[in-house]
């Protein structure tokens, strides 16, 4: 019996391989069919390298579509921040598929593909790369602990000390000089009355968790204050506040020693958490999967067997894709 080992595509390969299965699925000209079937047989590689380009599009057509349209949006306003010129807006891009196999080839190649952390970035004074708890020490003194994937523009100037959340969480610890110290996160923030708390960005607000002292807390920055003390949080958004109530807030603040803590939290929660230590994409896809309750701890720094974990205990199916990719369902 005859052995065929199979060829193993280098990266340029792969990359050529993908530009070709996107421009495929994008309406090719003749002219493109023929030039990519002289691609195909000049080397064996080659059609490994699209078969396994195949193979992974069809496994993760879905969330590839979910990262296109976030990224879509999040590159849109990174340009405008730029103030580029464009003939033609990014969200009338022909072929979203087009655009979201590219994106998963630059994401297995740890290329930083991710337009939002670009925007957020931009005016940001203070950043912590995915996994990285990074903490600074502030002109007056005051210190903050930045989760993992976070970032603050801090403004010292006109009588105020003030710091803008832009992304992920900060635990803040304040040093008094008589100015005010305020957190802007969305369209609330937080003013220091105490010394010790955290903010952190959620999907449409922002939470606040004191560990000790007091913090003003408004959801809208015309609105009315809402005094929080240790062992406290409230969460807002869209201009309202929920209701205040009390946690264990040394548990809630264990990732500053590297330990994510839950208790009844939805997996989508969990695994929004885990997306700030995993160097690539981790995309959810089932409704009824996000929605099941988790509790426990963690340790942050390994995302990958926390998920294997959890995999263990709720059944859902676990993919990697292109090792930077993972996809739930």
């Amino acid at each position: 019996m005859t052995h065929i080992d199979r060829v193993s595509p280098t990266p340029a390969q792969e990359q050529a391989a993908f530009a070709w299965l996107s421009l495929l699925h994008d309406r090719p000209s003749a002219g493109d069919q023929l030039i990519f079937s002289q691609w195909l047989r000049a080397d064996p590689a080659h059609a490994e390298a699209y078969a396994q380009a195949q193979v992974v599009w069809e496994l993760s057509e879905g969330p590839a579509q979910i990262l296109a349209a976030e990224d879509a949006l999040a590159l849109q306003g990174y340009l405008n921040a730029m103030e580029r010129p464009r003939r033609t807006p990014l969200l009338r891009w022909s072929g979203v598929l087009a655009m979201a196999a590219c994106l998963l080839l630059m994401v297995s190649l740890g290329t930083g593909w991710q337009p939002q952390r670009w925007a957020d970035d931009l005016g940001a004074d203070y950043v912590s790369a995915p996994g990285e708890i990074r903490t600074v020490t502030l002109a007056d003194q005051s210190q903050v602990t930045l989760d993992a994937d976070s970032a603050i523009a801090v403004d010292f100037s006109k009588g105020e000390r003030h710091v803008q959340l832009r992304r992920g969480a900060g635990f803040f610890s304040v040093t008094h000089t008589g100015d005010p110290f305020v957190v802007a996160a969305e369209k609330g923030e937080a003013r220091v009355l105490g010394t010790q708390f955290e903010v952190r960005l959620q999907p449409h607000g922002a939470q606040v968790t004191v560990l000790s002292g007091r913090v003003g807390v408004k959801a809208d920055r015309q609105g009315e204050q809402q005094i929080v003390t240790a062992g406290q949080q409230v969460a807002y958004g869209q201009g309202a506040a929920q209701k205040l109530h009390a946690v264990d807030s040394e548990a809630q603040l264990a990732w500053r020693q590297g330990w994510l803590t839950y208790y009844k939290s939805t997996l989508a929660d969990v695994v929004e958490d885990l997306r700030r230590y995993y160097p690539g994409r981790i995309v959810l896809l089932n409704d009824e999967l996000a929605a099941r309750k988790v509790s426990g701890s963690f340790p942050s720094k390994d995302p990958q067997a926390v998920l294997s974990s959890l995999q263990g205990v709720l059944g859902f199916e676990q993919h990697q894709v292109l090792g930077h990719l993972i996809i739930l369902r």
